[in-house]
């Protein structure tokens, strides 16, 4: 099922559902009905093209893994997104007769709405409009399972949150919910502006704290750190796109049990294990939190400390699906990350995965566009040896 701070309980897509199926002459909705998404994305001169299919394909894993079930999708191309409502009012119409065709209960949008988009948007097509960033948010907040991965989903909420409290009414059905207010849930109507200041000053407050939280924990992880180093081994952090099979490559090389799943965003907490190389060497190996496109500034900011586990890293491991039609562009996706937390200057070996499962054609392309690159499967363990022996010769000591 959706995460409840993105869906919501009482007046949330929940009730919605079963409004909406029960006004079209379907019948009320059970319970353990799936959501029913549309898709819409928005192709710009900027952004049209091959990249923009795949960005919508991903929205639509996104959304399978948030549990909503998606029955239709909507594209328009036109030069900027209409600042009042996204789409032109002809797609909007449109949208709203696809919402009521296909019974849809939340439109998920391929991009990030401004808080008077995302109002006016669901004021006209009349059910609960998502953005790329909530759907996001969403299932980091139901997949974290420690308590700084928590707070860091919490923190990254509250900070998407706050700038979309304005004024009362609608706007203020979006606060609240999940963690947050004791999971009293999405779709509580505020009295208005006193009611808008206190919950502003409430987020706020509760930012402080988890600032506070967050930047403890990452003082201990220092500590661990500066532990390593003074006792001189090397680390390597496994980064990488979203189910680009991180945690299963951990597992290979170091026989830990990281959880293995295939979905988005399956690992939050980092997950540090010891590795003997064939030098005999050790080194801790750290599998972190997978990446993708256009990943919300709100999460970078609240993971900055989980992240900088990569950043100090003595090499970075950069797992890539070589079964992933664009993987050149999860590549380049990646790196912006890496570039955008400090860790661009790190030392970076390619792993080229899955190439049991890639047409060969794509594993050469990617082998000609990446000619250092290892190649190996997590899944079958061809090329681990290699990537065992290259992870060695690169770590500081080598030949020694």
């Amino acid at each position: 099922m959706p995460g409840r701070w993105l869906l919501g309980q009482g007046s949330g897509v929940g009730s919605s559902a079963a409004a909406t199926h029960e006004r079209n002459g379907a019948g009320p909705r059970t319970r353990s009905e799936a959501p029913r998404a549309i898709l819409l994305s928005l192709r710009t001169g900027v952004d049209g093209g091959d990249g923009r299919d795949s960005s919508l394909e991903e929205l639509a894993r996104l959304a399978d893994t948030d549990g909503l079930t998606v029955v239709g999708e909507l594209t328009q191309a036109r030069d900027r997104p209409d600042p009042a409502t996204y789409l032109g009012s002809g797609k909007v119409e449109e949208l709203t007769e696809l919402v009521k065709t296909d019974d849809a209960d939340v439109v998920v949008v391929d991009g990030e709405l401004s808080p008077a988009q995302l109002r006016n948007l669901e004021d006209r097509v009349g059910v609960r409009v998502v953005d790329r960033t909530a759907l996001i948010l969403d299932i980091f907040a139901e997949h974290a399972r420690s308590s700084e991965g928590k707070a860091q989903v919490e923190l990254a909420q509250l900070a998407y949150q706050l700038p979309r409290l304005q004024g009362g009414g609608q706007a203020m059905s979006r606060i609240g919910g999940g963690r947050m207010a004791g999971g009293a849930g999405i779709g509580v109507r505020g009295p208005g502006e006193q009611r808008l200041e206190t919950e502003r000053r409430r987020l706020r407050r509760r930012m402080g704290t988890l600032r506070r939280q967050i930047a403890d924990l990452a003082r201990r992880r220092e500590t661990t750190r500066r532990r390593r180093a003074r006792n001189r081994i090397p680390s390597v952090a496994i980064t990488g796109y979203t189910n680009a099979g991180k945690s299963s490559l951990l597992n290979r090389l170091t026989g830990a049990d990281a959880l293995v799943e295939d979905a988005l965003f399956a690992t939050l907490d980092p997950v540090v294990r010891r590795s003997r190389l064939p030098d005999g060497s050790t080194c801790t190996l750290t599998d972190t939190v997978g990446f993708v496109r256009h990943l919300p500034h709100q999460l970078v900011d609240a993971f900055r400390s989980t992240l900088d586990e990569v950043a100090a890293a003595d090499l970075v491991l950069h797992v890539v699906d070589a079964s992933a039609a664009d993987a050149m562009s999860q590549v380049t996706t990646v790196r912006g990350v890496l570039n955008e937390i400090g860790a661009a200057h790190r030392p970076e070996l390619l792993a080229l995965n899955k190439i049991d499962s890639a047409p060969p054609e794509w594993v050469e392309a990617l082998q000609r566009a990446y000619p250092d690159a290892v190649r190996v499967s997590a899944r079958s363990g061809e090329g681990l040896d290699r990537l065992r022996e290259e992870i060695a010769r690169r770590l500081p000591g080598a030949g020694r």
